[in-house]
């Protein structure tokens, strides 16, 4: 199974955005996948589950997580790495059946002319120790505002030809 997860629990965020075109993309190509939006984690997040007995909401999302075999993440730039609710929530998934010896692919996005470069760098250091097996061709998307039409569809060529690539290497990998 592949998981996509939108890295924020940012209302209406452009990272939400881009993991829903992900998903209809590698629909499109017919690979099924779960998209899981960070704002669906429980209100009790860091107060139970994070060290505690598992809440019965976690608990869904952990067999989510435990039964996918390819993860796409999706992740935003935040103060020049990436969102605490991300590394909360890898911090709340068991170890090691969560992300042990399992693939992912990354895609960085940011408001800015960078892409999230750095917290997609920061992000890989916590898949490796997780050995979480990082597919090496990471995109990084800056000026996100620019890159959606209307639709919420990319549309400029460059990012169509390079988000294109890496699906086909996400799907063989």
């Amino acid at each position: 199974m592949v998981t996509i997860i939108s890295g924020t629990n940012r209302p209406s965020s452009n990272t939400l955005k881009v993991a829903k075109y992900y998903q209809n993309q590698l629909s499109k190509k017919g690979l099924e996948t779960r998209l899981l939006d960070l704002q669906d984690l429980p209100p009790t997040l860091i107060t139970t589950d994070l060290y505690g007995k598992k809440s019965e909401a976690f608990e869904k999302i952990q067999q989510l997580i435990t039964a996918t075999e390819k993860f796409l993440f999706v992740i935003p730039e935040y103060n020049g790495s990436f969102p605490g609710v991300l590394k909360t929530f890898i911090d709340t998934c068991a170890f090691p059946e969560s992300f042990y010896d399992k693939k992912a692919c990354l895609v960085g996005i940011s408001s800015g002319k960078y892409g999230n470069i750095r917290g997609i760098d920061h992000f890989n250091g916590v898949c490796a120790y997780l050995h979480l097996n990082v597919m090496p061709l990471r995109i990084h998307i800056s000026h996100i505002k620019t890159e959606l039409d209307e639709n919420q569809e990319f549309f400029k060529e460059d990012t169509l030809k390079f988000v294109g690539q890496q699906l086909e290497k996400f799907i063989a990998y």
